[in-house]
């Protein structure tokens, strides 16, 4: 609607400029530091969905970091659509990888660079500023309810029971979410599923204490090479996970589908150069897209042990530790697949070495059915201002909310992301183009519109 390009276009460099303000708030939810901030940014978010004209905007405490809700409520009567996001991001480490500071947030080259400019505070505030455009013309003809909450990051540990003793003030009759990508705006895609997750912490000790790798090297185990073999032990000479029973569950794409995923745009040489390796690396027998979507992995998030400090120690170490995840695909189940690892890693331990390990978090995979009035009304609205079909896509990432959301609410979960696969995502230079971000203010109002009138 013309109405809604000229709102948008009249007040973009103001969007712009609030989105800035937001991404200077260090909203770090890993980080006891960073409580402060946490709160300093809901506050924020709390405020700009009042001056968009949403009618109720509150802030829940939870056992950690708050939640956001805010609604526009028209007519009870009327179709609701519930915005999820959160605001919380990712730690910024490796600072010195930064061509910028994280949270001194700066345009280059067409782009927004700082730390939550794509996940997911770009994305969220998207859909504040459509709430804006269609209360300001006068043209909102459904209701909206936000739910913004600030520890996705770390798994969204209280959102379950905010979810579930608040579901008559979430109710609605879809959810809505902007926390994931698309292939590119010449070629436009909804994921319609995203991967589960399983991640896990395990530690190996060996001697009791740390020791001079001259007197005792060669006589006593050292913690980082057995920890080494058996994480190197997990996959095969075909990149296949060797843990017994990792794939029982896995529900295998069909042909059809596999085809389907085939017809996506696809380089793989501009892949390679975007990532700065020569050769990629993955399950035999799949392509690159399947890997990334369709096929469960296991990776090692971090190891460390021994001395990491300047210059040189000859030191046998006490410990060595690992973060481990897993991505899951549809029906397999997290608590599942978290038992399994912890029991395979002790199962696997040499007897002279001990081994705990922890949970961290996990989630579940989701997927969207393609027949729903919100996936249809998702579609109609990317052709309406891309001019093209939507291509259907498998999502590699994980959000840990979306079976939450259908489990307490009972409602279908639609994906309309607009970063991209190469935003730098919960790493150093994470950036956000500033035509996808006014793409997505311009096309969400579409998605309401089709979704009343369907």
């Amino acid at each position: 609607m013309q109405v809604w390009k000229d709102y948008q276009e009249k007040n973009k460099d103001r969007f712009l400029n609030e989105l800035l303000d937001l991404l200077r708030i260090p909203s770090i939810s890993a980080k006891t530091e960073n409580k402060a901030d946490m709160l300093t940014c809901a506050e924020a978010v709390k405020q700009r969905l009042l001056e968009a004209g949403a009618d109720k905007v509150e802030i829940y405490p939870t056992l950690g970091h708050p939640i956001i809700f805010g609604e526009k409520i028209i007519d009870p009567a009327k179709p609701t659509v519930l915005v999820y996001g959160h605001y919380d991001v990712q730690p910024a480490e490796p600072l010195e990888l930064w061509h910028s500071g994280p949270f001194d947030p700066v345009i280059k080259e067409g782009k927004i660079f700082a730390r939550g400019a794509c996940d997911d505070k770009g994305q969220v505030y998207m859909h504040i500023k459509a709430l804006e455009i269609l209360v300001k013309t006068n043209t909102l003809n459904n209701n909206i309810k936000f739910c913004i909450e600030g520890e996705e990051e770390i798994g969204s540990p209280n959102l379950g029971k905010f979810v579930s003793t608040h579901k008559d003030l979430l109710k609605a009759d879809c959810v809505l979410i902007s926390d994931s990508s698309m292939i590119s705006l010449d070629t436009p895609s909804i994921d319609i599923g995203v991967r589960g997750l399983s991640y896990i912490e395990i530690e190996i000790t060996g001697p009791n204490r740390d020791l001079h790798s001259g007197v005792y090297g060669g006589a006593v185990a050292n913690p980082i090479t057995v920890l080494a073999k058996m994480i190197a032990s997990c996959h095969d000479e075909n990149n296949h996970i060797t843990i017994p029973g990792f794939y029982d569950d896995v529900v295998v794409a069909t042909p059809e589908e596999r085809k389907l995923m085939a017809a996506a745009p696809y380089d793989e040489k501009e892949y390679e150069q975007d990532l700065g390796v020569k050769e990629l690396w993955g399950e035999k027998g799949f392509t690159t897209n399947e890997r990334t979507g369709i096929r469960p992995t296991l990776e090692l998030n971090g190891i460390w042990g021994g001395y990491q400090g300047e210059g040189a120690k000859t030191v046998l170490p006490s410990k060595a530790s690992a973060k481990i995840s897993a991505r899951l695909v549809p029906n397999q189940s997290s608590e599942k697949i978290t038992a399994m690892l912890l029991e395979h890693f002790k199962k696997i331990a040499p007897p002279y070495v001990t081994v705990s390990s922890f949970e961290h978090h996990g989630g579940e995979p989701y997927m969207t059915p393609i027949d729903s009035k919100a996936y249809k009304a998702a579609a109609a609205a990317i052709k309406d201002t891309f001019a093209k079909e939507a291509i259907p896509v498998r999502g590699g990432g994980s959000i840990p909310i979306c079976a939450l959301f259908e489990k307490e609410l009972g409602i279908k979960i639609v994906f309309m992301g607009f970063g991209l696969d190469s935003d730098n995502l919960h790493s150093p230079n994470e950036k956000f183009n500033l035509e996808n971000f006014y793409k997505g203010i311009e096309t969400i109002p579409y998605f309401h519109k089709h979704f009343t009138e369907m």
